[in-house]
């Protein structure tokens, strides 16, 4: 067993302190702390919060040791019958993967902050935490006893973040025989009768459509902040939430839509990458990248059914769920990296910019355009098989087949199962869509209409965006250039952030809008690089930032209504 103690002494210095003991097996140790963390497929760099990191013996001499890499030591063990490492980890980041450090809770992500024997990952691991006598311990793990926690090996250990402070509000309700939990960190404004009927009914329409749940008890746990924060991560048992802020998280609040819908994504995560996994992810490499193209699965899938489940759980209306559908398609169609890198690429290149804006129309969400994909394929299963078969029959055979027998898929296994279970081959649909940057509006609203939707398309109600092809911003108390429509007016001669002085020689109040006409071009003044220059844009025939919408149809036929509401649950 590996041991470690946890403690500090200080929480203002929000300085963690970690002693590591284990028997060395070998010659030589190398010692790693994971180079990243599960939900969030790039490099963290964890170890840029480590201080005075040390070794000892068994008899307290100082063993020397080589660092390899920025997250590795090399350590000569031989003759060593117990090593001991003690280092500081700096917890001062309040984020849903993060550890933090108060007066108040120690929070801990072990996969930030656990190093480990880098051949012993299947030993069983036991943390000793020095905490405050009145504290309590919230996490997936089992309290052996007091504030002593046990994993069975790393990979539980960590997948399990812990939050132990005085007074957690702690909530539970079960559903087809397992228990779940909601514990909170922070001020709770919630009717707790109302949140446990919502967080019930999306529960089980989610274990109805998989046939079972893989936990016996589940924890939801949540940060709720004074300050504005949203972030949702995924584990074993248990999903860490961070929210704010906590005074607007009430009843029908937009806030509150926020903490149900990454509740219900996460929930949907214990299925979908947590046990259904990619095969270059099964088990995670913690000293690499993972590289994988199937993200539209694993996030994409997740994103398109944690809203889909609030929705046949009775939790939002209709026109929720087409409000929330709309936000994917504005974020979808508003990255003009779909004409140029496809969903596969995109998810390959997570590990190398998928988490921030990157060059301009350089690649796709696999979040957004996932979901779109997922939606895709769901309607086009439903459409070939007369609803007998839909994206949950692949998701639930992924969990039978993959999930629990713990192999994990490969992106010929989704096209194999997808394919079979339409009855037919549909190589073009994931070469075109997934593989391919072939545009998705036809095929969607095609698919729209077989449930008696269909995918409004309209002009943008900006002026520059519509003539134009471009957005501008307001940043710092300048307007500057923002998005820009490839091959639009715009894209032959404004620059991303060239600050906008004036439009046809007039100073602007609020937009660039108020002062374009009928006269089908404009001069627009800008300084770029500290040059002010006058540039000329010329309308074409096209229109800009076109908006996409889901909309019930009027002339839908029973049929449609009935395949909507087969969907859906809701009656169209």
């Amino acid at each position: 067993m590996i041991h470690y103690n946890i403690s500090y002494t200080y929480p203002n210095r929000q300085l963690i302190d970690f002693e590591l003991e284990f028997t060395p097996q070998e010659k030589t140790t190398l010692l790693q702390l994971p180079a990243w963390r599960p939900g969030r497929y790039e490099l963290g760099n964890f170890a840029k919060n480590i201080q005075s990191l040390s070794m000892q013996d068994e008899k307290g001499k100082t063993v020397a040791f080589r660092k390899v890499s920025k997250d590795q030591w090399q350590v000569s063990t031989h003759n060593i019958q117990t090593l001991t490492v003690r280092y500081s980890y700096y917890a001062a980041e309040m984020t849903a993967g993060s550890c933090w450090l108060d007066e108040e809770q120690i929070y801990i992500n072990f996969v930030n902050c656990i190093i480990f024997p880098l051949e012993r990952l299947e030993e069983p691991y036991r943390i000793k935490l020095n905490l405050p006598e009145h504290y309590k311990i919230v996490c997936g793990l089992k309290e052996v006893k007091k504030f002593v926690l046990e994993a069975p090996n790393f990979y539980q250990l960590a997948e399990s973040p812990m939050i132990a402070s005085s007074k957690p509000t702690h909530w539970q309700y079960e559903v087809n025989g397992s228990r779940f939990h909601l514990w909170f960190q922070g001020n709770v404004h919630l009717d707790k009768e109302a949140t446990l009927r919502d967080f019930e009914r999306f529960t089980k329409v989610q274990i109805d459509a998989m046939g079972d749940f893989p936990c016996e008890d589940y924890h939801f746990i949540y940060q709720f902040l004074p300050y504005r924060s949203y972030h949702g991560v995924e584990h074993f048992n248990s999903t860490l939430v961070v929210l704010g802020p906590a005074e607007e998280i009430r009843q029908r609040s937009k806030l509150y839509h926020d903490f149900i819908g990454v509740s219900s994504h996460e929930l949907f995560h214990t299925w979908n990458i947590i046990r259904i996994r990619p095969k270059e992810m099964m088990p995670y490499d913690y000293s690499r990248e993972n590289y994988f193209t199937t993200g539209y699965v694993a996030e994409g899938a997740t994103t398109y059914y944690g809203d889909l489940f609030l929705a046949r759980g009775g939790v939002i209306s209709k026109q929720e769920y087409f409000d929330e559908l709309n936000k994917i398609f504005k974020r979808h169609f508003e990255n003009f990296g779909r004409f140029y890198y496809s969903l596969a690429a995109s998810s390959f290149d997570l590990w190398l910019d998928g988490y921030v804006a990157g060059i301009p129309n350089r690649k796709v969400s696999i979040y957004v355009k996932g979901a779109i994909i997922s939606l895709m394929l769901d309607l086009t299963l439903r459409k070939h098989t007369q609803n007998q078969h839909s994206l949950d029959t692949l998701m639930k055979e992924l969990w039978i087949n993959f999930g629990k027998e713990k192999r994990g898929y490969s992106p010929q296994d989704i096209l194999e199962i997808a394919s079979r279970l339409a009855g037919k081959p549909l190589d073009r649909f994931f070469n075109k869509y997934v593989e391919g940057v072939v545009p998705v509006e036809e095929e969607l609203n095609a698919l729209l209409r077989t449930v008696g939707c269909q995918l409004k398309v309209n002009d943008s109600g900006s002026l520059s965006e519509r003539w134009y092809g471009f957005r501008a911003m307001q940043k710092e108390g300048k307007l500057l250039v923002g998005t820009i429509e490839p091959d639009s007016p715009a894209d032959k001669a404004l620059s991303k952030e060239d600050e906008i002085i004036a439009i046809n020689g007039q100073k602007y109040n609020e937009s660039p809008d108020e002062l374009l006409d009928d006269s089908h071009q404009v001069e627009i003044t800008v300084v770029r690089r500290q040059k002010l220059m006058t540039v000329t844009l010329v309308q074409d025939s096209k229109t800009y930032f076109k908006q996409y919408t889901i909309a019930q149809r009027g002339d839908a036929s029973e049929a449609e209504k009935q395949s909507f509401e087969k969907w859906l649950n809701i009656a169209l």
